[in-house]
């Protein structure tokens, strides 16, 4: 096999002649899928070790225990594999959001509810600080598609606090004039201020010591006036 680097990040592997060995080992033959996977882990690891700028084919190929040639093959060029990973990312963390939220506020106290939601999710990002770092920090070099995915994502989570919000207030009473959008936000982004917090020092600031903050924000949220 022959590689040729034809421009920046533009390789041509060409297969050997005659079937000859190059006496390259690059790993076990796998499924593109399984070989995807393998190498978005390796980019993570790299990641975790050495942020987003560090992210290079070279660093990934060495973790993944692979030639460069076989990176590329996948992976055309650092961007494409970088918009990978945090597409991938991306997802896993919403499907931890989504897991967080409760379904419905049938038979439940709301207040205890949204607390119970904002530490499972304190939890999940204490858990993997990796992926939430790439998620709610503004990465240089970060694609802008994958910055306007993660503004939509952002407000569909606020619709959903919302609708939760219009529903816990039915069931626990509240003001009929409450903003719950802008409740919606409020509650966001403290949310965000605090992930952000365990992001950058977990031993400093354990989900534990914020649930105070949590309990708090709930006692802000208008409640019924006794005298009326």
């Amino acid at each position: 096999m022959s590689v040729a680097e034809e421009a920046s990040g533009v390789w041509r592997v060409s297969p050997a002649a005659g079937g000859r060995k190059t006496g390259r080992r690059n790993g076990p033959r796998l499924p593109l899928d399984e070989r995807r996977e393998q190498l978005l882990d390796a980019a993570f690891d790299v990641v975790a070790a050495n942020g987003l700028a560090g992210l290079t084919m070279q660093a990934v190929a060495k973790k993944a225990g692979v030639a460069k040639p076989v990176l590329y093959a996948v992976y055309r060029s650092a961007p494409e594999l970088v918009a990978a990973l945090l597409q991938r990312e991306h997802a896993r963390g919403m499907r931890q959001v989504r897991e967080s939220l409760p379904a419905d506020l049938d038979g439940s106290d709301p207040d205890a509810e949204y607390t119970a939601s904002v530490m499972a999710f304190l939890r999940a990002v204490q858990r993997d600080p990796v992926r939430w770092r790439l998620i709610l920090t503004h990465a240089d070099g970060a694609p802008a598609d994958y910055k306007e995915l993660l503004f939509v994502a952002r407000e569909n989570i606020v619709n959903r606090l919302i609708e939760l919000l219009e529903t816990g207030f039915e069931l626990r009473g509240g003001p009929d004039n409450a903003d719950t959008e802008l409740v919606g936000y409020v509650m966001l982004g403290l949310v965000e201020v605090l992930a952000r917090l365990v992001i950058g020092d977990a031993d400093r600031f354990p989900p534990e010591r914020l649930e105070s903050a949590v309990r708090a924000l709930v006692r802000t949220l208008p409640t019924p006036d006794p005298q009326s």
